[in-house]
């Protein structure tokens, strides 16, 4: 069994972090894991993304179009961008969050009206998640990928706990974070269960 996890978004948004954390819980699950990172122009708020591939034993880091399980997009537009990776019964869990790229505002190009509904009419399951709204609500932004993470607990092969008790680690002896970030969490997956 293995599992292939997509993340990505913009610059700035914690991919990486949360490609990370997905890593970690699965090595301390027992699992073998693997990840690769893709930052492009990430510090200009350019797309980045980050490839997980977990198993019982993982010989190659990268995944092919059509394999993901699941694609956690940090940024509306990314995920309908990179939904052409999800496997036929894959998963797409979407922040709305609409991040503009320059590209766009310099009207050389659009950005889509409806990139979650997109995502659905090509036939991808896709649950629509306002992490950036929740995290501005809990006081900080930065706490969306949190968020995200948690609305895509249901969708990893560990644990929710774990991968709550991984989120943690990352604030040890910070105890005003760590709450946050639990609040974050849970925040996501009580959102998750109304999709």
């Amino acid at each position: 069994m293995n599992s292939n996890i997509l993340v990505v978004g913009v610059g700035g948004q914690g991919v990486m972090t949360a490609a990370e954390v997905l890593a970690r819980v699965a090595l301390r699950a027992g699992w073998d894991a693997c990840k690769t990172e893709i930052a492009g122009m990430s510090q200009r708020g350019g797309v980045v993304s980050s490839q997980v591939r977990i198993g019982e034993q993982v010989h190659a880091s990268e995944i092919t179009p059509g394999t993901a399980d699941v694609l956690l997009a940090l940024e509306s537009a990314e995920a309908l961008r990179w939904c052409h990776w999800l496997a036929p019964r894959g998963r797409a869990v979407v922040n709305t969050l609409r991040a503009v790229p320059p590209v766009v505002s310099s009207g050389r190009a659009t950005y889509p009206d409806d990139p979650v509904g997109s995502v659905r009419a090509l036939g991808y399951e896709a649950s629509a998640i306002d992490a950036t709204g929740i995290a501005v609500g809990l006081g900080d932004v930065r706490l969306a990928n949190t968020v995200m993470l948690g609305a895509a607990a249901s969708c990893l092969p560990f644990e929710a706990q774990a991968l709550l008790d991984e989120v943690l680690r990352r604030f040890a002896g910070k105890q005003a974070l760590a709450r946050l970030n639990a609040q974050a969490f849970e925040a996501g997956r009580a959102q998750a269960t109304l999709h």
